[in-house]
């Protein structure tokens, strides 16, 4: 159907959203002006903040730079903010820019690394409680020195793998064969019921490996872009950092390893399956065939990525340079010794990060707004007055039910930086800083497995490739994790009040 003109740049507007959102961050920009002349620049703040969490909440709608991007540029209009703050924010915080542009392309380059490494797990371990946990306990060390998300690319590249040679093998074609694995619909009657159970099994092992990540990533600095943002602000190296934080990441660690072999062993909140043996047989020989075709040169290269995955990882023990640096140090390494010269092949690697470090300004400016209308100083205020320590607690609690609907970066960066002022201002002693700064990296850490809003992990799963294949759905999501939500945040709340 054809449009006219003022037609084409309406059905243009935020794309493929659907129309009731598209209405709504219309509306947000109409009442946001309305409201800054007639209730004051206060209110009209904590409306942008809560527009903002909106367009968080709603991600799978419409990816947040946009509509935030709108409503950023909005508020830097009004003068809700100014770009002089906006820019102070950017450079405070260049190290988590420098930490999302360069470390993520460069764990990028050891793909290949880690999808022999997960590999060999999924087709060597027979034992399902077994399995599982190596998986979420691989995924978990992974992600205490790589990107989450990165880690999580990989376990989805490994079962759209698996899933698809299955696939074309239960619908009479060759494992090789290039054909279309949305459907059903040529799949042979005798070859449905293990077709199921296999979706079943990768559901399962995925939702293990996506918690995996969240369990290690909150250990150390470069686990999570707000752990480095939080280290930064508390002044912490890699090891103080893991230092500070293990009295409740460790413990938690070790009770999500748990309850990853009790839901397998008790079959509970849809684990449980196991890999049919029809399944093991097709993806046994696959392997076989890779490993056949492998060549000399890709050897190489699986070498050297292991090699600068050990350089990674005694580099970060070490601070010997910004995190950031480390990363580009590995793209330089791998790329060099891997014949990788090509500038569109090495550009590939920066396409997943640099839309999550745009919206990471997007995230600055909100907060840039926050801090000159001073919005949550009250809150902070009133968490300062409680008891101190009652405070932790309550500072775990607050980050955790924000960061399950909302980014935990987002989040994360506001309550630091609250808390950090009120510690300049002499309000605190450095201890408690040091006390706070924990519940907030734990606080947004640990509750917010609850949904697939508040782990950029779950989020990615829920909306890659292999999500639809193996039916795993947003409310599949959310009850698969609630086990995990309630061991990981009750036992973290329960270390900051107590054992901090």
């Amino acid at each position: 159907m054809q449009h006219s003109l003022a037609g084409a740049l309406v059905h243009n507007f935020l794309g493929h959203s659907p129309h009731w959102y598209k209405l709504t961050i219309v509306l947000f920009l109409i009442a946001n002006p309305m409201v800054l002349w007639s209730l004051g620049p206060a209110v009209a703040g904590w409306l942008l903040v809560g527009e903002f969490i909106f367009t968080l909440a709603m991600a799978l709608k419409c990816y947040p730079l946009q509509p935030g991007g709108l409503l950023v540029i909005q508020a830097l209009l009004l003068q809700l903010a100014t770009p002089e703050a906006l820019y102070e924010e950017l450079a405070h915080n260049f190290p988590v820019i420098l930490l999302l542009m360069f470390m993520v392309a460069g764990i990028y380059f050891m793909k290949d690394l880690l999808l022999f490494l997960f590999s060999r797990i999924l087709l060597g371990v027979r034992a399902k409680p077994l399995l599982a946990l190596l998986f979420c306990l691989v995924s978990a060390f992974l992600s205490a020195f790589l990107d989450a998300l990165t880690v999580t690319a990989v376990i989805i590249s490994v079962s759209v793998g698996f899933y698809s040679v299955y696939h074309r093998v239960a619908s009479g074609r060759g494992a090789r064969d290039d054909v279309g694995i949305q459907s059903d619909n040529d799949v042979i009657p005798l070859h449905r019921d293990d077709l199921e159970q296999f979706r079943a099994f990768l559901r399962s092992l995925l939702m293990h490996g996506a918690v995996g990540t969240a369990l290690g990533g909150v250990c150390t600095l470069v686990g999570e872009p707000q752990n480095l943002l939080i280290g930064h602000e508390a002044g912490w190296h890699f090891g103080e950092f893991f230092q500070r934080v293990a009295p409740v990441s460790l413990p938690v660690l070790v009770a999500g390893l748990t309850t990853c072999v009790l839901l397998e062993k008790l079959s509970w909140f849809g684990y449980g399956a196991q890999l049919p043996a029809a399944v093991r047989q097709v993806l046994a020989e696959h392997a076989r065939e890779e490993e056949a075709h492998r060549t000399r040169s890709q050897h190489a290269a699986l070498l050297v990525q292991a090699a600068a995955a050990l350089i990674l990882i005694l580099s970060l023990a070490f601070h010997i340079a910004e995190v950031g640096l480390i990363g580009l140090l590995v793209i330089v390494l791998i790329t060099a010794f891997s014949g990788i010269t090509d500038e569109h092949k090495i550009g590939r690697a920066f396409q997943e990060a640099l839309p999550f470090t745009a919206l990471l300004v997007v995230f600055f400016a909100v907060v840039a707004v926050i801090h000159q209308q001073q919005l949550f100083s009250p809150i902070i205020e009133w968490v300062l007055a409680l008891p101190q320590d009652q405070q932790p607690g309550m500072l775990f609690i607050a980050n955790g039910l924000l960061s399950a609907i909302s980014d935990n970066v987002f989040v994360a960066t506001i309550y630091i930086t609250e808390v950090k002022q009120a510690f300049l201002a002499g309000g605190m002693s450095r201890e408690h800083f040091d006390t706070l700064a924990v519940a907030i990296n734990t606080g947004t850490n640990l509750p917010s497995v609850a949904t697939p809003n508040g782990q950029a992990a779950f989020l990615f799963l829920l909306t890659s490739a292999i999500a639809p294949l193996v039916r795993l759905s947003y409310g599949r999501m959310v009850w698969m994790a609630l086990p995990y939500t309630v061991v990981m945040g009750g036992l973290g709340w329960w270390a900051v009040s107590y054992w901090l």
